[in-house]
């Protein structure tokens, strides 16, 4: 083992090895292809540096980076702005607080351009960026401490109540540094008198770059590594192939900076184009609205509950720079699909992408979409269907997803990585098909496939039906133990406004689904609620709605 850390120290820039030390095992790391040539990185490569520095030297700095509100008016930074602050966070991070190339920094922060400026500085110096979601719990941020060994944090002051809580669990964390607040020992004030330049740490190209914590659709996120190549793959691929994103574009929505949607969606696809961003903390749709039409933007990023609202209330709105709109985090129903494209022209761009995989690896152009799929396998990845004993499905066949490229699942010291990566493959947790030619249709995750009286229910199309109701805002299936059918179809339905939710309305979901799709797929319980679990960006968790069907069941 001495052998292979002098191997590892020959050309990594990270002092701490910490994150290093606890990757997978070799033979547990998934197969990685570089088939691209735009993946083809130099062996010393920091990302902040390639999206952000280079953009400046490339001339860009005079340009607009970072949109918001500030104080009620429009506040637009540049690259060189951004650039400027960056380097100062980075000063501070090495010189106030002595982290060395490889500490963790635990982020904290909603979507603003404070909080863009600390990831970027973050990176330059050569430390790894573990943001969290703004609406996590002392008690989560304790585990996510934990596992990641941070010794320093950098948080939005509006966040210390839950920050303050977790720093007096975690002996190891040192240090917590509040930005946007400007007061002595704040952030602002710590970097004031520091210089505007750095020079940047030259990472390796497989240096560990951030630590991305899952979005907790399961109840227990996992800790996933990427380098800093993956940060730059990710703006490379998915952008590249169905962006094709330009300078004078806009970008805007809702994902979380901290979610690696939000990251590449929000922050680094604009900037490896040279386009500026809109960053707005907390968006409802009719306010995504406001802000496309202010800002005047091109491309949208939201998850597919929000494309399902914004379609009733786009006419509303001058939409008329709209030009791209991607959906991540949950299937994209056709019926959100369509009655989008109705109310504002636009082809939704479906996108499947993993915090695994750090961002979209299966999508498609507006020219390429095909009724009912997700897309197929963007030019750098692959992916094909595998049945229960890892051999390849036939066309049509329902199986589990897997995937290869350039970048992979490298779960930070967790078991859970054998069930992840097998033989190479990165295997999602989607149930999928794939027809002749290549294109995948989504069932249902894994473990929310539903079997009732021998039949194999896909939850998910049970949902698809019972949106196209008039009458349903939104929904959730799950199955729930049934003594004679072994499972039954349950659906959670929040109703539009003017509905009554009573038994009338639950029989007439259940004859609309019987008469959409095969009836046997109906569900035989339906309980209306005001609104459903849902994680910080928009993935219904079913889990939850599972817990509440078996309290339900006890209860009885």
């Amino acid at each position: 083992m001495p052998r292979e850390n002098e191997k590892r120290m020959a050309y990594t820039a990270h002092v701490d090895t910490f994150a290093r030390d606890n990757l997978p095992p070799p033979d547990q790391m998934p197969e990685f292809l570089f088939e691209r040539p735009e993946v083809h990185y130099p062996k010393r490569l920091n990302c902040a540096a390639e999206l952000l520095d280079r953009m400046v030297a490339r001339g860009h700095g005079d340009r607009p980076v970072i949109h918001t509100m500030l104080g009620g008016q429009k506040f637009h930074g540049t690259y060189a702005q951004l650039l400027a602050r960056a380097n100062q966070i980075a000063h501070v991070l090495a010189e106030d607080l002595m982290l060395v190339p490889g500490s963790r920094v635990l982020l904290r922060g909603p979507n603003n351009p404070m909080m863009a400026a600390c990831w970027f500085g973050i990176i330059k110096a050569g430390c790894i960026a573990v943001a969290t979601m703004p609406l996590l719990r002392a008690k989560e941020l304790k585990q996510i401490i934990d596992k990641s060994k941070c010794a320093v944090a950098l948080c939005d002051v509006r966040l210390d109540e839950e920050m303050q809580l977790a720093q007096a669990q975690c002996p190891e964390l040192k240090q917590v540094l509040y930005f946007n607040d400007g007061a002595p020992g704040s952030l602002e004030d710590a970097i004031a008198p520091k210089p505007q330049t750095f020079d940047n740490i030259e990472t390796a190209v497989d240096d560990v770059a951030l630590i991305a914590f899952t979005s907790g659709t399961t109840g227990q996120p996992k800790g996933c590594i990427h380098y800093h190549r993956d940060v730059v793959a990710m703006c490379d691929l998915f952008p590249h192939s169905c962006l094709k994103a330009k300078p004078n574009d806009i970008f805007c929505g809702t994902p979380p900076l901290a979610f690696t949607f939000g990251l590449g969606g929000m922050l680094c696809f604009p900037m490896r184009a040279g386009a500026s961003t809109v960053l707005i903390e907390k968006l409802t749709p009719e306010e995504l609205l406001q802000t496309i039409q202010d800002f005047r933007a091109t491309v949208c990023f939201t998850a597919p509950t929000f494309y399902r609202q914004m379609a009733e209330l786009a006419p509303k709105y001058d939409l008329s720079s709209l030009k791209k709109c991607v959906s991540a985090g949950e299937a994209l129903p056709d019926p959100t699909r369509q009655a989008f494209k109705s109310a504002t022209g636009i082809e939704i761009l479906d996108g499947l992408g993993s915090t695994e995989m750090i961002h979209i690896f299966i999508s498609h152009t507006a020219e390429r979409v095909r009724p009912g799929a997700t897309g197929y396998a963007i030019p750098g990845y692959r992916a094909t269907i595998l049945d229960d004993d890892g051999k390849t499905c036939a066309p049509g066949v329902v199986g589990r997803l897997a995937v290869k490229g350039p970048t992979g699942c490298k779960y930070l010291a967790d078991e859970r990585q054998t069930a992840y990566v097998q033989n190479g493959w990165n295997v999602t947790g989607d149930a999928y098909s794939m027809d002749k030619d290549g294109y995948f249709y989504y069932q249902a995750r894994t473990d929310d496939m539903i079997i009732s009286a021998g039949y194999n229910i896909a939850g998910p199309e049970v949902e698809t039906a019972l949106l196209t109701h008039e009458a349903v805002a939104e929904c959730g299936v799950v199955g729930v133990p049934d003594a004679a059918r072994g499972m039954i179809v349950k659906a959670y339905v929040v109703l539009k406004p003017g509905h009554r939710d009573d038994a009338a309305m639950a029989k007439a979901l259940q004859e609309y689904v019987k008469a959409t799709i095969a009836p046997y797929k109906y569900p035989r319980a339906v309980e209306f609620v005001t609104a459903l679990p849902r994680t910080e960006t928009g993935k219904l968790q079913r889990f939850k709605l599972r817990d509440m069907a078996l309290q339900g069941a006890a209860g009885t």
